[in-house]
């Protein structure tokens, strides 16, 4: 489990037949082989280490549902390392499990800060409402609107220097999760005569 709030921005050293290997400083002070850590949102177990990388590996499941497989030598990735029990919660209980991918589609400014407008499918945005939570490539961010097919989100100055948010341009694609809250009140209320849809058959 994950708070959403990004400890540093660690690099893409090589994504090899899907072992992923990524350079970074002060978050891997304390990571050890078998912890889990959310790399762009998403959450993946840490099979290697030295004393500047750590090498991860993704399963098919995880490159269909998010952005990882476009990723090469020298991209950034938000990091964060497993919350710790009694610890504060600055942003809200992540998973890390994607449930799929949006599109930047408008990114303007607004006054100190930046308003940034996602598109996805209906199977996300129907789990999105106006000043709830969602997790977009592993940051805590609370959505200020949401529409048929997109929602959108005001970011700081600071999450634009502290994250890869700063650096998403129109048509970019980021790793969206949403609350669960919302996913098990779909759940709970469906007839039971239907299944959800997305659940497979």
């Amino acid at each position: 489990m994950f708070t959403g709030i990004v400890e540093e921005v660690g690099q893409v050293v090589s994504f090899d037949s899907n072992r992923l290997k990524i350079r970074a400083g002060r978050v891997l002070d304390d990571v050890r082989v078998s912890d889990s850590i959310l790399i762009a949102g998403a959450c993946l177990t840490v099979v290697e280490r030295d004393q500047q990388t750590i090498g991860v590996d993704i399963v098919p499941e995880t490159l269909g549902r998010t952005s990882l497989g476009n990723l090469i030598a020298g991209d950034g990735v938000n990091l964060e390392k497993a919350l710790v029990w009694g610890g504060r919660v600055g942003g809200h209980l992540v998973q890390g499990h994607i449930d799929g991918i949006g599109k930047v589609s408008k990114i303007s400014p607004d006054y100190n800060s930046k308003l940034i407008v996602v598109q996805s499918t209906e199977r996300i945005i129907r789990h999105v409402v106006e000043k709830g939570f969602i997790a977009v490539d592993g940051i805590s961010l609370t959505v200020v609107n949401v529409c048929e097919s997109s929602f959108s989100f005001a970011v700081i100055p600071f999450t634009l220097q502290h994250t890869t948010l700063g650096t998403r341009a129109l048509g970019d694609r980021v790793n969206l999760e949403t609350d669960i809250t919302a996913k098990y009140l779909e759940r709970l209320i469906q007839p039971q005569t239907s299944a959800p849809s997305w659940i497979t058959k």
